[in-house]
C-alpha cells in the first residue's frame, strides 16, 4: 500500500494513557492505516517520511475552551493554539458567539465579546465577515473558511437571548415561557446542524463593554432547563457554563451552582462542563467542588468541572497596564507618546518625570488599583516564564533585598528590555504560592483541561499555551513538588477532551483514528516568553507566546506547522457534531 506519509522511529505516546512505546505510524487519506514496528514502514513508498528518532510522538491535542468566534473569519492558522500542538479547537465558550444575529444586534454582539473576552471591538468590526444570521447558516460560512485546524463551536446564550428578546435578552430581564420555548428549539436547531455544545455564563465579572452582565446570567433554572432538554432531545451536545461565584465573587454562589448542574446533568444524561478555579475569597473550597462533582461522576453522572493548568494572572508591563497607570503624569506622557514605545520609554527615564509619577496618585475609580496592593503576588516573568515561582522572589522581596521602596524599584524594572518586560500577577489557582492544588484538579478523574482562552483577553493574559506548558513544567521541569507522568498529561489533553465532545475519532494513534499528530522534541521543548503583537485587523495589539521543539504538527495526514512555522496546508475543517 502507498502511504501519504510515514512517521519512522518515534516514541509513540498513545493518548490512552498506556506505557510509551517506539512505533512506525503510516498514514493514507487522512487517516492512520498502520501502527508498526520500528522500521517496519522503511521499504514501503510514502510520499513523505519524518524520521522521529529521539522524538515523541502524541495525537494533536484537542483543546475545548477557546473564543476564536471572530478571529476565525480572518486568521486560518488561530494563532496561538497552533503553535502549542492544538489540532481541534472548541470556541463558543462562556455564553458568548456570534450566531444567531440580526443586523441591528452584529455591533452589540461585538461589544459583548470585547467586554467579556477583552478581544478588541475595533478588531472584530474591522475582521468579521457576517454572512449569516441563524446559527445553521454561520455553520455554513465556517465550513467554507480556509483552515489549518480542526473547529468545533457551541451555541451562545448570549446571542440566542438577543435574537429572541431583544433588549429585554440584552438587559438579562426574566423569560417568558414563550422566550423560553423558542429558544430551546434555536438550541437544538444549532446542535442539530453541528455544533458541539451550548454554553453560557453566570458570574458578575463577565460583563459587556457597556457594563451590563452577560445575558444569561440570571437565567432562572426554568430556561436553563428548557435549554438543557433541548440537548437531551438532540441527543448530543455539551453545556459549558461559567458559574457564578467562579472568580470568587459570591462565596455563597457555588454550591447552590452545583445543585442545578448535577440535577441537569442527571435529568438529561447530556454533559456538564463548568470552569472550577481556586480563588483567595475561599481557598479551599475548590476540593470541596471537585470531591461531590467526583463522587457524581464515578456515580455516572456526567458532570466535568474544567480546570486550568496554570494560575490564571494578568501579565503586567508597560505595554497592558501596571500601577502607575492610572497617574496624571503617566496618562500625558502615554497620550504624548501614542504607539511609539520607545518614545514613552525616553520620556519616562526623564528623572523629572519619573519623581512626579513615584509622587502621584492614582485618579479616582482605577479599576486595577488591586495590582498596587499586591506587588508581594507579582513577580518578573523571565525566560523561561516562571509561572510557579517561590513567594520570596516577588518583587516585594526583590525591592527589600535591594534596599529600595518597591515603588521605585518597580519603576526601573518596567523600562527594562526597553519597555517590553513582563510582569507576573497571578488571581486565581495561586493562594498559598503553589502548583499543588492545580495537579489535583488536573489528576482528578473528573476534571478536562481547558480554560486556555486562546483568541480572548489578548490584552492581559496569554494562556493559550497551556498545552505546551503541561509538557515542560508538569512534566519534565517542575522542582517544587510532584510532576505528572507524560502519558497521563497526553491523555488529559487528547483522547479525555476528544470523548467529551463525542470526537471519538481522534485523540488516540490508533488505525482508523484521524491522523492529526504531533512530532515533539520534549527535551528541548521551550516555552517562549510572552510579547505583544500588533498584528489584528486594523492593527490592534494582542499578546502572544510561541514554542519551539514542535518539529512537525499534523492535521488529517498533512505537516501544517514544521519547526513551529506555517508550512500553508489547509487541511482543517468545520467539525460537525460527535462522531
Amino acid at each position: 500500500m502507498r502511504y501519504s506519509l510515514v512517521i519512522a522511529n518515534g516514541t509513540i505516546v498513545d493518548g490512552t494513557g498506556g506505557e510509551p512505546f517506539p512505533a512506525d505510524i503510516a498514514i493514507a487519506d487522512g487517516w492512520i492505516a498502520a501502527v508498526g514496528k520500528p522500521g517496519e514502514f522503511t521499504e514501503v513508498v510514502a510520499e513523505t517520511v519524518i524520521d522521529a528518532t529521539g522524538l515523541v510522538v502524541t495525537p494533536g491535542f484537542v483543546d475545548i475552551h477557546t473564543h476564536y468566534d471572530g478571529q476565525i473569519t480572518w486568521d486560518p492558522m488561530l494563532t496561538p493554539s497552533c503553535w502549542h500542538g492544538v489540532t481541534t479547537v472548541v470556541m463558543g465558550n462562556c455564553g458568548v458567539g456570534f450566531a444567531p444575529v440580526t443586523a441591528a444586534k452584529r455591533e452589540w454582539l461585538i461589544g459583548l465579546m470585547e467586554g467579556v473576552e477583552d478581544v478588541p471591538g475595533a478588531a472584530l468590526s474591522a475582521g468579521i465577515r457576517w454572512d449569516w444570521q441563524s446559527f445553521p447558516e454561520y455553520l455554513d460560512a465556517l465550513e467554507k473558511l480556509p483552515l489549518a485546524v480542526d473547529v468545533g463551536t457551541q451555541v451562545p446564550h448570549g446571542a440566542v437571548r438577543a435574537y429572541v428578546m431583544g433588549e429585554r435578552g440584552a438587559k438579562n430581564e426574566a423569560a417568558t415561557p414563550e422566550d423560553i420555548d423558542l429558544m430551546a428549539k434555536l438550541v437544538q436547531a444549532g446542535i442539530e446542524a453541528g455544533a458541539l455544545g451550548f454554553s453560557t455564563s453566570r458570574t458578575l465579572v463577565h460583563r459587556a463593554v457597556d457594563g451590563e452582565p452577560v445575558p444569561g446570567t440570571f437565567a432562572a433554572e426554568e430556561e436553563l432547563f428548557a435549554i438543557g432538554k433541548a440537548l437531551a432531545a438532540a441527543g448530543t451536545g455539551v453545556f459549558e457554563l461559567a458559574p457564578a461565584g467562579i472568580m470568587g465573587e459570591d462565596l455563597a454562589a457555588p454550591d447552590r451552582e452545583l445543585d442545578w448542574m448535577l440535577r441537569l446533568a442527571e435529568l438529561t444524561g447530556r454533559t456538564v462542563s463548568f470552569g472550577l478555579l481556586q480563588h483567595d475569597g475561599a481557598p479551599d473550597d475548590w476540593q470541596r467542588l471537585l470531591d461531590l462533582a467526583g463522587t457524581a461522576h464515578a456515580a455516572g453522572v456526567p458532570i466535568r468541572p474544567q480546570v486550568s493548568a496554570r494560575p490564571l494572572g494578568l501579565l503586567i508591563g508597560l505595554q497592558t497596564f501596571h500601577p502607575f497607570s492610572f497617574r496624571p503624569a503617566f496618562i500625558e506622557a502615554a497620550e504624548r507618546a501614542g504607539e511609539d514605545l520607545d518614545a514613552l520609554v525616553a520620556e519616562l527615564r526623564d528623572p523629572s518625570l519619573r519623581k512626579t509619577i513615584l509622587q502621584q496618585e492614582d485618579l479616582p475609580g482605577n479599576p486595577m488599583a488591586f495590582i498596587s496592593l499586591g506587588l508581594d503576588r507579582t513577580f518578573e516573568l523571565g525566560d523561561p516564564p516562571e509561572y510557579e515561582p517561590a513567594p520570596d522572589t516577588s518583587l516585594a522581596h526583590a525591592a527589600e533585598r535591594a534596599g529600595r521602596e518597591p515603588f521605585d524599584y518597580l519603576y526601573d524594572l518596567l523600562l527594562s528590555s526597553e519597555g517590553r518586560a513582563l510582569f507576573f500577577r497571578p488571581l486565581l489557582n495561586y493562594t498559598r504560592f503553589t502548583h499543588d492544588p492545580i495537579r489535583d484538579m488536573l489528576m482528578h478523574p473528573a476534571s478536562a483541561v481547558g480554560l486556555g482562552d486562546g483568541g480572548a483577553h489578548v490584552g492581559a493574559i496569554c494562556d493559550a499555551s497551556n498545552t505546551t506548558y503541561m509538557l515542560t513544567h508538569w512534566v519534565r521541569d517542575r522542582t517544587r513538588g510532584e510532576r505528572i507522568p507524560l502519558a497521563t498529561a497526553v491523555r488529559k489533553m487528547t483522547k479525555d477532551t476528544a470523548d467529551m465532545y463525542g470526537l471519538t475519532d481522534r485523540g488516540v494513534i490508533e488505525v482508523g483514528k484521524k491522523a492529526d499528530l504531533n512530532v515533539i522534541d520534549l527535551e528541548n521543548l521551550r516555552l517562549l516568553p510572552p510579547a505583544m503583537a500588533y498584528d489584528l485587523p486594523g492593527g490592534a495589539r494582542r499578546l502572544l507566546q510561541r514554542a519551539e521543539g514542535y518539529r512537525a504538527t499534523i492535521v488529517a495526514g498533512e505537516v501544517v506547522l514544521r519547526d513551529g512555522e506555517d508550512t500553508g496546508a489547509r487541511p482543517g475543517a468545520l467539525v460537525r457534531g460527535a462522531r
